[in-house]
């Protein structure tokens, strides 16, 4: 669920007016994005104007029979955030909330919120992604990668709270937060006293005949769509429990988000949508400036006009809605493939919105450059505890993570290679110096990889390698906030540390008592008593230093 909408705002601002479009038309420029795509997507997809709309439904693979049609739910993923957002200005259009309340205050009574010098995160710092939360609460427990938040309860979702420390001021830096916005929907519904999936059902969804979105109760009339991996495998439904599924977990099919946007566009369906409408227009007004937004919607520069976007996107699926409100002209585009990690709808939807920006093309097999694939051969660090080995296969590449098999990547013609077996993304990136290496893209995260230095090359720079013996003294556990500490052992003669909930890595001697994970930009300064016991280090990373004191 991220927010790839916010790549349009670099968009140039380009001249030329939307002409009206048929389904044929559309068909035919949804095929120029689409047709021969590696991951075998399928779009449903709709150009909503003041006096028509168009709809369209296709795959990847024209001569197959289409997966997908009217009666089909898609996980929308992120832009179930608009619908919070709806639900929010109801209340504040009541009385009953401001965008100036703290978070706190839609809390239960207790909830440790952080704070910055005595600065609250407000609801207009939710809302924009500027509360300074992390992108994901500590406490959530993933039982099945395939269904990342099926376990994540509301009391894990309260108590990470706790586990935070804001290193800045609420409302001074866009950070996409999912953790945020689970407490707004989860606050949301405490305030209004219902159940969310009971608010979305009777304060929109039913106004709008939006009849067949849904949280949990799927209505008789519509089938769910399956979802799949860019790698063109079928996966998992995503489950967001309870009150929090307001961050994504809205499932609608494409008539409901058609009328979800002539709602937007004030195109009433009838006179008890009145009140909605004015929600609706309440979340659209801009709140704050760096970047552009209103309540969970992305502003974005386009043809120098302002237009609304969000994208979402959950393990299977990718959405997109957008809406100029100056030309009353919006698009919806739903597709049962997760292409987050692929650069998301954005380029289809601007286009849509937009006819003289360029449609993105589809993702097509192709083989590597021999040069850069000899260039990418090696031993790389990933990530904390993680190294894998990239060796060459006929024209292509193989990738060995340590104590897992070897998998086959293969190589598109946007110039990544991708995994066969599973969905994830090797960018290789050029330096200026002409060596190469890579971002790996999984799971919504972006590791850099770093090339492992050979076993004969000298350490150029840094100190001899401690010895084992005295390795030991840094052994321990050193708490740096309330549940979240970071453990300090050694393995095959090395230091390690693994920080709460997190993967092991290797620390590399610099200094008497400093170790480094360049990788990660991170030095530990190790503290040590009179007597010479290390009592204490601290964290350096990111310009922030973390104390922490051995227990």
């Amino acid at each position: 669920m991220l927010p790839n909408a916010l790549t349009l705002a670099a968009l140039l601002t380009l001249s030329g007016g939307a002409s009206a479009m048929t389904d044929a038309a559309l068909a035919e420029t949804v095929d120029r994005r689409l047709a021969g795509d590696r991951t075998g997507a399928c779009f449903a997809v709709a150009v909503v104007e003041r006096d028509a709309v168009a709809r369209a439904y296709r795959c990847a693979d024209g001569a197959a029979t289409p997966r997908i049609g009217a009666d089909s739910a898609f996980e929308i993923g992120s832009v179930s955030k608009t619908m919070t957002a709806a639900l929010l200005a109801q209340l504040i259009g009541q009385g009953r909330a401001s965008l100036d309340d703290p978070l706190a205050s839609l809390l239960p009574e207790g909830t440790p919120v952080p704070t910055f010098d005595g600065q609250p995160i407000l609801l207009r710092h939710v809302v924009t992604h500027t509360s300074g939360l992390p992108a994901l609460p500590a406490r959530m427990q993933v039982t099945d990668a395939a269904d990342p938040y099926a376990a994540l309860t509301p009391e894990a979702l309260l108590a990470s709270l706790g586990d935070v420390t804001l290193s800045r001021a609420p409302g001074s830096q866009f950070e996409y937060s999912n953790f945020a916005s689970m407490l707004l929907s989860y606050a949301v519904a405490r305030r209004a006293g219902q159940p969310l999936e009971t608010l979305l059902q009777e304060r929109l969804f039913a106004p709008l005949g939006m009849t067949g979105a849904h949280l949990a109760q799927t209505p008789s009339h519509v089938r769910a769509a399956a979802g799949h991996l860019p790698n063109g495998e079928a996966t998992s439904a995503w489950t967001i429990p309870g009150d929090m599924a307001g961050v994504g977990g809205v499932r609608a099919t494409l008539d409901d988000m058609v009328r979800y946007v002539q709602a937007q566009l004030g195109q009433a369906p009838g006179a008890d949508a009145g009140p909605v409408l004015a929600s609706l227009r309440a979340t659209q007004q801009p709140v704050s400036q760096q970047p552009p937004m209103a309540m969970n919607w992305m502003i974005v520069p386009l043809a120098g006009r302002q237009v609304l976007m969000h994208e979402g996107g959950t393990g299977g699926f990718s959405s997109l809605v957008g809406f100029d409100p100056a030309q009353g002209r919006g698009v919806v585009v739903l597709s049962d493939t997760a292409l987050t990690a692929l650069g998301g709808l954005g380029g289809l939807g601007a286009h849509l919105l937009e006819p003289s920006m360029p449609v993105s093309p589809p993702r097509r097999l192709a083989t590597p450059p021999a040069e850069l694939v000899d260039a990418l051969v090696g031993t790389w660090q990933l990530g904390p505890g993680l190294q894998v080995e990239l060796a060459r296969k006929g024209d292509g590449l193989t990738i060995h993570p340590v104590g897992q098999p070897v998998f086959e990547l293969a190589y598109d013609d946007a110039g990544d290679f991708f995994p066969v077996r599973f969905d994830a993304l090797l960018s290789p990136r050029r330096a200026s110096d002409g060596s190469y290496s890579f971002v790996w893209h999984q799971g919504g995260g972006a590791m850099p990889a770093t090339r492992v230095r050979a076993a004969a090359e000298p350490a150029q720079g840094r100190a001899e390698a401690t010895p084992v013996a005295a390795l030991s003294d840094y052994a321990g556990v050193y708490p740096l906030a309330p549940g979240f500490a970071l453990t300090i052992d050694q393995a095959d003669g090395e230091l390690r540390a693994q920080a709460t909930g997190q993967g092991a890595f290797t620390l590399t001697p610099s200094k008497a008592d400093v170790f480094e994970a360049p990788a990660y930009g991170i030095e530990l300064r190790f503290e040590r008593d009179a007597s010479g016991a290390v009592i204490a280090l601290d964290l350096h990373q990111g310009g922030r230093v973390t104390r922490g004191e051995r227990d």
